[in-house]
């Protein structure tokens, strides 16, 4: 009679399920990707942003104010990339937890108006701060947006304080799984690292290479990597430029002897062609600050297709 009770209190246990790992929505693919790094085989992220969508301008679908009202983990960027998700994270229920990136600590940032118009060229290990390098000249003028340039995931610097950010989350909402989501930060900090530094020597020819982008998003990608500034076609929330900008990039193109224009994914290319005809400026491969389409996308993938991109245009 007294082995009742143990044997009763044994099947509990084990009949007892294993927790399920958190719920997680994140904004765009970037985000997700970085996050899903963290979770492994444990979970499978939502992203909110479909592909083809602006990052700066949104409205969510039925479906995703669903997922995310339901969400344990929300992970973003912040309002200054998606201010379309500004309202929705502020009316999630106490029990949603939220890390919003762009205010992690060591954190590498910088503003628009850093350097006049946010397009002074850094030193390529640079701390956000104003470390001018001399030798590029700054062509760019009549820009009028302010604060945080939010586009920081293309510092692959920024991908290690991030990922250990991801995994302490993760870790608050399924402590369990702790360890696990530590070592997936931790072995995709140490990648990512690599990464940088192939990615370094495969750029470094091109340094005074001048370019033009559609949009003002790559300016983290070239300071770290120590390229000149593109000349953006449209602003960092990537609305379209009106008459007098497109003269003024059609100018700054002419000046700066732009060789290579890239068109952007999901974007419209004929105003880069407007900007460009008549010039020697060649047309390159899509960019996107965002990364090429497929669901199972690396961070690795989104620097890699930028750097790519560049260079098979510029060695032509």
């Amino acid at each position: 009679m007294p082995r009742l009770p143990i044997l009763a209190a044994t099947l509990t246990m084990v009949a007892l399920p294993a927790l399920a790992a958190p719920d997680v929505v994140t904004d765009m693919s970037p985000t997700g990707a970085l996050v899903q790094e963290v979770m492994g085989d444990l979970g499978q992220v939502h992203v909110l942003l479909p592909r083809a969508a602006s990052a700066h301008q949104y409205t969510l679908r039925p479906s995703d104010a669903r997922a995310l009202q339901g969400a344990d983990l929300l992970v973003w960027m912040g309002p200054e990339l998606t201010p379309w998700l500004d309202k929705s994270a502020a009316n999630l229920a106490d029990r949603t937890q939220q890390l919003r990136l762009l205010t992690v600590e060591g954190t590498i940032l910088h503003q628009y108006a850093d350097s006049d118009d946010g397009h002074d060229d850094h030193d390529s290990h640079d701390n956000g701060h104003d470390d001018h390098d001399d030798h590029h000249d700054n062509d760019h003028e009549g820009y009028d947006h302010q604060g945080i340039d939010p586009h920081a995931w293309l510092n692959p610097q920024n991908a290690a304080p991030w990922l250990d950010s991801i995994a302490s989350a993760l870790a608050e909402q399924d402590p369990q799984n702790a360890s696990t989501y530590q070592a997936n930060a931790a072995a995709a900090a140490k990648r990512i690292a690599a990464l940088d530094s192939t990615l370094s020597d495969q750029l470094a020819p091109w340094s005074d290479t001048s370019f033009v982008v559609f949009h003002d998003a790559y300016s983290y990608f070239t300071r770290h990597f120590g390229l000149k500034s593109a000349v953006p076609m449209s602003l960092g929330d990537a609305t379209t430029p009106s008459a007098a900008r497109v003269q003024m990039v059609r100018d700054q193109v002419q000046a700066s002897q732009a060789v290579c224009a890239f068109p952007e994914y999901a974007h419209d290319p004929a105003l880069l062609t407007t900007v460009t005809e008549g010039t020697n400026t060649r047309t390159g491969g899509q960019l996107s600050p965002e990364g090429a389409e497929g669901e199972n996308q690396r961070y690795d993938d989104i620097l890699t297709g930028i750097a790519d991109t560049l260079v098979a245009c510029f060695d032509q």
